[in-house]
């Protein structure tokens, strides 16, 4: 099993300075670029202080400058919001600028909320065919000439310009939750991203059981990768673990009104939605917190890494970023970088 991060450039509160978030983030980054973790992942989302991402084409270069091996995550872009050859040339020139580092993720969008500013009000499940149409599109771009007439685009022949360095293309991954979207992935060769927000391990497994049972179907492709991302934190002393807990349940009220939109944004903040509106409130409490996450002492998280390990997990993905302070989220980086992943080298 290897690892990757994923870091946000958040703001939780108007008084942190984006400057210090900038260098915050670059540090994490660097920190797993030499420790050994594979691939970092950078968001896409718009007007939402508590993910500051709205192109991580611009984001990776940065981490391109400022690392030697860490390959380069789109995690993910979402396809309503580009047209296809925007991307692709983009896609492109950040595999160059980087020599051949990224790593492509796409996905259908995550907020309606999003939908509502970035794609004229559409249905966000409309974001999942536009996806599908776009995707093999992008690789007739990366290849040469190819003109299209579709549903939701429609160009003369054109190609990417310039073309990834990476041949036939970089890597593709898409983050997929439904047996239909995965099954999809898994026939066109893409990787899959996969979060069990803060569910118990039983959905990471129901996820995995999916992936496989998708790779059954197309046996006559190569079978992929499957990562998993869950809300990581490591620590060597349990009076930080009230932080943490109120760090997720604060940050989980804020995702919850997001994706179902419960309550207002404010000046690009999302204000917590009450608990008695949140779709699952059992899940945060502190004990499932506890054990549904990857929170706790180096030696209780490799314990549990290997729960994941067990399962045939190709990619466990680290995710720092959930209003935990800049401080924190390096001391326990660098607790997992130092004490957790040699156990798995």
């Amino acid at each position: 099993m290897r690892f990757n991060l994923v870091v946000n450039m958040e703001r939780m509160t108007q008084n942190e300075d984006m400057r210090d978030i900038l260098r915050h983030v670059t540090e994490m980054v660097q920190m797993a670029d030499e420790g050994g973790i594979d691939i970092v992942w950078a968001a896409e989302h718009h007007a939402i202080e508590m993910t500051i991402a709205p192109g991580p084409f611009q984001l990776l270069t940065h981490f391109a400058a400022n690392t030697s091996r860490i390959r380069l995550g789109t995690g993910v872009v979402a396809a309503p919001y580009w047209h296809p050859i925007k991307l692709a040339g983009e896609a492109a020139l950040l595999d160059l600028i980087s020599d051949g580092r990224l790593e492509f993720g796409i996905g259908k969008g995550a907020y309606q909320r999003e939908f509502d500013r970035m794609a004229g009000g559409l249905d966000m499940n409309m974001g999942v065919p536009m996806m599908q149409e776009m995707l093999p599109v992008l690789k007739e771009l990366w290849a040469g000439d190819y003109k299209h007439d579709g549903r939701y685009w429609a160009f003369p022949e054109a190609t990417s310009c310039p073309k990834p360095l990476q041949q036939p293309h970089p890597p593709i991954w898409v983050a997929a939750r439904s047996p239909d979207t995965l099954n999809w992935a898994v026939k066109n060769g893409c990787n899959i991203m996969s979060w069990a927000l803060v569910r118990p391990f039983s959905e990471v497994k129901k996820y995995k059981d999916e992936f496989d049972s998708a790779a059954l179907n197309n046996s006559d492709v190569r079978k992929p990768r499957f990562m998993t991302m869950r809300h990581t934190a490591v620590y060597g002393n349990n009076k930080d673990e009230g932080l943490y807990i109120n760090a997720v349940r604060s940050q989980g009220a804020q995702f919850e009104n997001l994706f179902n939109n419960l309550a207002p944004v404010v000046n690009g903040f999302a204000t917590s939605a009450k608990k008695v509106s949140l779709n699952n409130p059992d899940a945060y409490e502190k004990r499932n917190l506890v054990d549904n996450l990857l929170f706790g002492s180096p030696r209780e998280v490799v314990e549990k890494l290997r729960l994941y390990e067990g399962l045939g997990i190709d990619y466990f993905c680290y995710m720092a970023s959930f209003g935990v302070p800049l401080d924190k989220q390096k001391q326990s980086l660098r607790l997992f970088v130092d004490e957790v992943l040699p156990e798995f080298q």
